[in-house]
């Protein structure tokens, strides 16, 4: 019986080892490796022939007209003014916005052009030119008395 144990597991530890050499030997192959270790990207240089990729992605498009402060308010905005998350003074808040008015309407425009504290510039509104900033601010200045 003993025998009969020890012969099954050699000959199980053949089959394992086997099928394990096949996988490395497959692993391993010239053209899994050098699958695994091309380059990500080519760089081009002058004169070289560039192929042309025919999946780009779109541009994002431009907007057809003039956004209005309330538009981008309510797009850019609304998410922590609305709430006054960090901090933000909430639209219709008079007494939070009298507080960053103090300083003058100027050093309210520049934070909201540079950013302030956790506000990134331009709040989030990357594509908003400085005059549209300035509507907006003046948007929320307004509503705010």
């Amino acid at each position: 019986m003993k025998t009969i144990k020890l012969i099954g597991i050699f000959t199980l530890s053949l089959v394992i080892a086997a099928f394990a050499g096949d996988a490395a030997a497959t692993h391993l192959s010239k053209k899994k490796v050098d699958s695994r270790i091309k380059p990500v990207y080519k760089v081009y240089v002058e004169g070289d022939k560039v192929p042309q990729v025919a999946n780009e992605l779109p541009k994002a498009a431009k907007p057809a007209g003039p956004r209005s402060a309330e538009d981008i308010y309510n797009t850019y905005c609304t998410a922590c003014h609305g709430t006054g998350v960090a901090g933000a003074p909430k639209l219709g808040d008079a007494a939070a916005w009298s507080e960053h008015l103090a300083k003058g309407i100027d050093a309210v425009y520049a934070n909201a052009i540079n950013g302030l504290n956790a506000m990134p510039a331009k709040g989030t509104c990357a594509d908003c030119s400085d005059d549209e900033i300035k509507q907006v601010v003046d948007y929320l200045v307004e509503n705010s008395k």
